[in-house]
Parts: C-alpha cells; structure tokens; sequence
C-alpha cells in the first residue's frame, strides 16, 4: 500500500540523506511530498550535488494527511527547529505514533519538539549529547528502530540500513 511522506527539509540538507532514501521510498511505491517555508522554491544540498523544488509551504499541510515523516540531515534540520511551525508538525508525528526517519542531524528538530524522552536513537556523533539531554537512550549503530516509529541513522555510510528499516515500516 503506497504511502504519502512528509518530507521537511530546507537548504544545505545532506545531499545523499534526501536523494537516496526519496529514491527508495519512490520505487517502493511511496509518494515523498517536500516541505519548506514556501511552496516552489528551488533548495540546494550541501555539496551543491542536489536541488529540490519545493512542493508544499509548511503554512498549506496537516500532519493528518501523511503517513510518515522523514527528516534529512546536514544544516537542514538546526534551520528548521528555529521555526515553530515545523517543531510542531514535527511533534504531531510523534505524538500520533506515526513512522519517523531521522538522518545525521535529524534527530535535531525532534529534540526540539521534546519527543525523544525514553526513546532509543541514533545520530551524528556532534548530537550524542543533545539526544542524551533529550533523554535519548543513545546507541552508537548503523540503525536504531524505535518501537514501530522511529527509525534513526548517523551517517550517509549508514543510508542502506536507513531505508531498509524505514521501508519495513511503511510496509506495515
């Protein structure tokens, strides 16, 4: 059953943390729907590798009309969480139990919407003690399933296990 996927994400992501696991996610069925500030804006990646057209405002979705999140990382995440409108579309997600994927950095906007208490997950190494102030129970591997929600990975080397692990979800 195909899925739709909110994805939010704003310039200087990690260019292989969106591309790869969208491109997973798209041949597995799945609809992978980008969010920012504005709708049709032009991003680009980190390492100028990749450029996304924006296909939603954050001010124009409901949490209620996807079925999960994903959050890439790189820069992204730390300019997305200064924006209360994507903390709390974040937390929605959390809140309802709904699949969350969160790369390298990701895991940062959840920190930001105080949903990560007593959960198990992993990220970059930068973030090991913002997660563990979170109340994260950190573990330092490829991939940290959580429960049936969040699935969370440190690395673009870890980017296999990442969309194995968030496509065993969607397929549920």
């Amino acid at each position: 059953m195909s899925k739709k996927i909110a994805t939010v994400i704003t310039d200087m992501f990690e260019d292989s943390e969106y591309s790869e696991p969208a491109k997973a996610f798209q041949e597995a069925g799945h609809t992978v729907v980008t969010i920012e500030k504005e709708k049709g804006k032009k991003i680009t990646g980190k390492n100028k590798e990749v450029e996304v057209t924006i296909d939603e405002s954050i001010d124009s979705v409901n949490p209620n009309d996807y079925d999960a999140l994903f959050i890439p990382g790189g820069f992204s995440p730390d300019q997305l969480r200064a924006d209360d409108r994507f903390v709390q579309f974040a937390k929605a997600f959390m809140d309802e139990s709904k699949p969350v994927f969160a790369i390298c950095h990701g895991p940062q906007l959840l920190i930001t919407a105080k949903s990560l208490d007593g959960r198990d997950a992993t990220g970059y190494t930068s973030i090991k003690v913002d997660l563990e102030n979170a109340g994260v129970n950190f573990r330092d591997e490829e991939v940290v399933v959580c429960g049936e929600q969040l699935v969370t990975s440190r690395t673009p080397k870890d980017i296999p296990a990442f969309n194995r692990e968030a496509l065993k979800l969607l397929n549920k």
